[in-house]
């Protein structure tokens, strides 16, 4: 399996990311701007992350939030919970 690209990941985030492959959590993009990207979670929760990345609504993506890591296609990029968001 070929390594993912990584964009503002520290050596920390891909060590937990990796120990911890099932933290994964797949969802869908639900809305995206001003560096922030809300995800529907296939388990009916909802996420917002602040991340470089920029998905657009309805793309597929994974959540890792131990490692605070957002999966688009084959690229990781950090994703922090955004501050003033509760989902």
């Amino acid at each position: 399996m070929p390594q993912p690209t990584r964009v503002d990941v520290l050596p920390i985030q891909e060590v937990v990311a990796t120990a911890s492959p099932t933290a994964w959590r797949d969802g869908i993009v639900v809305a995206q701007g001003d560096a922030l990207v809300t995800v529907a979670l296939l388990d009916g929760d909802t996420r917002t992350v602040t991340t470089r990345a920029t998905p657009d609504p309805g793309e597929p993506v994974a959540v890792h939030p131990v490692a605070e890591l957002l999966a688009v296609g084959g690229v990781w990029f950090a994703a922090r919970p955004a501050r003033d968001h509760r989902s």
